[in-house]
């Protein structure tokens, strides 16, 4: 990479560009900007999510709505161990599902049957809601809450009367527990269900059926300075997939008027939109288990820190904010690998970034805007001063000098109550009287709240960072510089589930999946990976098994591969010992419907 300013000429431009402080004026914001909520918000970097309710006694991911209320009773439950767990961890605050899709409440409210009320749970006295909140304010956590638009057990979803229940719904949450930090709203909504008993299918409009502009105005007339989540904010967005995956290059708008709940391109959602009107950040969600909420089977799997490290750095390091599900388990507690896991990842992340080599350090910079807006302020760890340019210059270098020493990581910031600006920047390592650049695995476009970046070790006594390309002058307010420490370099690369499974051959038919093992087999577990390229999901299923694809007529099981689409992770179906040399999967849904399913891997464990 060429030079874009010889070191030597740096002072004198330096020089050139120095004014007297009383001539200097602060930036011009370009929009969209943030608002002081979400700036505030972009600070907390990470929290936790909580799927806990009567799907974790039914194991299920989404529950039909007719599971016995009877069920729920975590005769050990202390919401101050949660938080207690996550403050240990490094978290920022935690977001609970005060009701998911099968319309189980857990506050006691009065407006449904189906809630808290009419369970064991403290003999019917218990309030989940109410107790997480008071451990939260105990140990200094901010509270969020989930609140499901679909509910499969009311009797009037689809109606206008379920939309004036769910804000009643609302109101309750936003005025009993005191101040929310954010609000989730699912973009899942419509379909199968328990309906009171009705066990039908309702379609409803997902775009205009809530009135979502009067649900946002609800919330915010209790919560002003809660952020909203769904697909497209208003407050911040889903970052298009359930992995805990951020783009490298990650705007924070988006267009306003093209995303709302249930948006068809979600895809696009992972980038933001260079050219966006509205200043929507992106939230990484994802689970430490595969699935959402708590299940037995689960308990070997559960992500290693070497894992949750890599998703740090691929969401807070892309300019997003991190939210990890630990679900509680039946006790009602959160489960001890869980939580050995959770600390022993922020150790490991407080580790890699614990000493900034350009700490309190005046790099020489290609201009000064002058006045605050100076190069120290890129050192000095006061988030609201910032080093500037001139209003004309779009580009620029930044360039540290120190003693020679290993370096590997980097974080870059922009000052963001002014916007998102820069578009392209590269970063280079002195070695001898060359300028290099440093060796990553992904572009160096956006930067935005927070940029780090990851590098195989390099001894240098020189960093530098080129401005390529900016909306406006770039407003950085912080770059530091970091030795992760021995055995940093080794980059954990998650290579998916794997499981054994004995030899078989699959045929995919129009409406199933056929799995010829050869012999039979005692078969009680099954697993299927939905395809990498969206096609031919399973979405419902039957499950047949016997000794030819023609006699393959006995049902095993059948049921729903839950949030499926989004969340497109291996599943694994269990059930009693079944002998079988022929097993049959045949798709009673799909994600596209009128496609052929398929499987980017299958597999079968068998009962000894």
């Amino acid at each position: 990479m060429k030079n874009l300013l010889k070191a030597a000429a740096l002072p004198a431009l330096m020089a050139l560009a120095a004014c007297t402080s009383s001539s200097v004026t602060e930036p011009q914001p370009i929009g969209p900007i943030p608002t002081a909520y979400q700036v505030e918000w972009h600070k907390l970097e990470t929290y936790a999510f909580i799927h806990f309710g009567l799907n974790t006694y039914a194991d299920r991911e989404w529950g039909y709505g007719d599971t016995e209320t009877s069920v729920f009773n975590p005769t050990l439950c202390d919401p101050e161990q949660w938080v207690r767990t996550f403050k240990e961890a490094g978290m920022t605050g935690v977001v609970l599902t005060a009701k998911h899709h099968d319309g189980f409440c857990l506050w006691p409210t009065e407006l449904t049957e189906y809630c808290i009320r009419n369970t064991p749970y403290k003999d019917g006295k218990g309030d989940i809601v109410g107790e997480l909140c008071e451990a939260c304010q105990k140990y200094g956590l901010k509270l969020g809450l989930y609140l499901s638009p679909w509910d499969r057990n009311h009797a009037a979803y689809g109606t206008p009367e379920y939309v004036e229940y769910y804000n009643k719904q609302l109101e309750e949450l936003t005025t009993k527990y005191g101040t929310l930090f954010e609000f989730w709203l699912d973009g899942a909504n419509g379909g199968d269900g328990y309906y009171g008993g009705a066990r039908e299918t309702r379609k409803i409009d997902r775009r205009n059926y809530y009135n979502f502009p009067n649900i946002f105005a609800h919330i915010l007339n209790n919560q002003p300075q809660a952020i909203i989540f769904t697909d497209g904010g208003p407050g911040c967005r889903w970052v298009g997939n359930e992995r805990g995956i951020a783009s490298a290059t990650n705007w924070a708008f988006i267009r306003s008027q093209e995303v709302y709940p249930g948006y068809s391109d979600f895809q696009t959602l992972q980038y933001g939109h260079a050219d966006g009107d509205k200043w929507v950040g992106a939230e990484c969600d994802v689970s430490i288990r595969p699935g959402w909420f708590y299940h037995d089977s689960e308990n070997d799997r559960v992500k290693s820190p070497e894992q949750l490290v890599e998703l740090y750095y691929q969401s807070v390091g892309h300019n997003a904010n991190f939210i990890l599900n630990v679900p509680v388990n039946k006790d009602g507690l959160i489960c001890k690998t869980d939580s050995i896991n959770l600390v022993t990842y922020h150790e490991m992340i407080q580790r890699q970034l614990a000493t900034d080599i350009l700490s309190s350090m005046r790099p020489a910079v290609s201009e000064e805007r002058g006045g605050a807006y100076v190069a120290t302020a890129l050192t000095d760890d006061d988030y609201d001063s910032f080093w500037a340019t001139r209003d004309s210059t779009l580009t620029a270098t930044i360039e540290f000098n120190f003693p020679t020493q290993k370096v590997n990581r980097m974080m870059l910031q922009e000052y963001i109550p002014l916007g998102q600006r820069v578009k392209k920047f590269s970063v280079e390592y002195k070695s001898g009287d060359e300028w290099l650049p440093v060796q990553l695995n992904e572009e160096t476009t956006t930067i935005g709240y927070k940029r780090l970046l990851r590098f195989p070790t390099v001894e240098t006594d020189g960093l530098r960072v080129n401005i390529l390309d900016a909306r406006a002058c770039p407003c950085l307010n912080h770059i530091g510089a970091y030795y992760g420490g021995e055995g940093s370099d080794i980059v954990f690369v998650d290579k998916g589930d794997e499981f054994d499974s004995v030899e078989f051959t699959l045929t995919e038919g129009q409406d199933r999946l056929v799995m010829d093992l050869g012999q039979t087999h005692a078969v009680n577990v099954l697993h299927y990976l939905p395809p990498k390229d969206g096609k031919g999901i399973i979405t419902h299923y039957e499950l047949y098994a016997g000794d030819t694809p023609e006699t393959a007529t006995k049902l095993i099981t059948k049921g729903e591969f839950s949030n499926i689409q989004n969340n497109p992770i291996l599943q694994t179906l269990r059930f009693a010992p079944t002998p079988a040399r022929v097993l049959v999967l045949k798709a009673t849904g799909m994600v596209n419907a009128g496609e052929a399913p398929k499987a980017e891997r299958m597999g079968v464990e068998v009962f000894y």
